[in-house]
């Protein structure tokens, strides 16, 4: 039987959980999620899982916050003057904005706290800091 090797695309299924049991995503209901291994596609964790595999198994791992999204890290959070958002927005504890820094990137960010002044933004990826469960089941090998 052909196995998954660093090259491959693949199509997969997968249900994503936290430790506490609760899912973060799934593609039930959706096409199988395809990417091409070891190419940083997807977190390190989830690619290394697919080595080896061969079509319709399926495979339940833990994934470290290591080989996953990584650590929170406090530089991600900054503060941002509340006068510099637009008069009719009014800034919500976990409400998702999209800023772009000074080479034109953008990147997500997600309201953290409101003072009184200032408005907390936290540009960690939402993951960040947790081990992550995933199911997965290879649906194919495309070569």
């Amino acid at each position: 039987m052909q196995q998954v090797k660093s090259g491959d695309t693949v199509n997969v299924h997968y249900h994503g959980k936290l430790t506490d049991g609760s899912t973060f995503d799934s593609s039930e209901g959706r096409e199988p999620l395809q990417f091409t291994v070891g190419t940083g596609q997807v977190i390190k964790g989830f690619d290394d899982a697919l080595i080896d595999m061969t079509i319709g198994e399926k495979k339940t791992v833990q994934i470290p916050v290591d080989n996953a999204y990584g650590q929170r890290n406090e530089d991600m959070i900054m503060e941002y003057p509340k006068s510099d958002f637009p008069a009719d927005m009014q800034p919500v504890v976990g409400l998702e904005l999209h800023m772009s820094d000074n080479a034109g990137n953008v990147f997500p960010v997600v309201i953290a706290d409101v003072k009184e002044d200032v408005v907390l933004l936290d540009a960690n990826h939402p993951l960040a800091g947790q081990d992550l469960i995933f199911e997965i089941e290879l649906v194919s090998i495309e070569g």
